[in-house]
């Protein structure tokens, strides 16, 4: 079953009226929004953060530079190829979420923010939204490391299914070669039940 959210393709407090600017989404607890120049302080603590960046495409950023190019990306990304938002917890940026470039989603949070929910609650009103942006896209994707077993349980949890499993495919930095799962997620309106 889908999430509540993805059932109706359409979340409320994220489109209407006088709710949230274009490219905003809200949500009980959090403010997906596109990402500015003040966001380099909270965006670096997420980045160089080993255990944020254990699983992601390369070890911690120990640089501020390295998050600074980083943030740049995201403050001009091509609204045709990407929407990757900021993740704003009561004022803080704790993290991104979204499409860096379709159609493959991503998200990382802050550790001290694992384990409450977040990330579900913001990619489920990020799919709708994404679906919506690119009409186009009939399938979402996401790539995740096996041992990463939280994220793993989180795209499930979302819908996508896991649809095959590379070996030692994805170089970490100088460190190691890992695995790679690759998720889809089918658009709801085409899902057979």
């Amino acid at each position: 079953m889908l999430p509540r959210a993805l059932q109706h393709h359409a979340l409320p407090r994220t489109r209407g009226a006088g709710l949230a600017p274009v490219g905003v989404i809200e949500t009980p607890r959090l403010l997906l929004r596109p990402a500015r120049a003040e966001d380099l302080g909270d965006i670096h603590k997420v980045f160089s953060d080993p255990q944020a960046m254990r699983y992601w495409d390369r070890p911690p950023y120990e640089d501020i530079t390295v998050t600074a190019k980083l943030l740049s990306g995201l403050m001009n990304q091509d609204p045709e190829t990407s929407f990757d938002l900021v993740v704003e917890l009561d004022g803080v940026c704790i993290g991104k979420a979204g499409m860096w470039r379709t159609p493959e989603i991503g998200y990382i949070l802050h550790p001290d923010h694992w384990g409450k929910g977040l990330a579900f609650e913001a990619l489920s009103a990020f799919l709708p939204r994404a679906f919506e942006r690119f009409d186009r896209e009939l399938v979402f994707k996401a790539e995740c490391d096996p041992r990463n077993l939280a994220s793993g349980a989180l795209l499930r949890k979302l819908g996508f299914r896991r649809t095959r499993q590379e070996k030692a495919n994805f170089g970490y930095g100088d460190v190691e070669w890992c695995d790679t799962d690759y998720y889809e997620f089918i658009r709801p309106e085409l899902r057979i039940c």
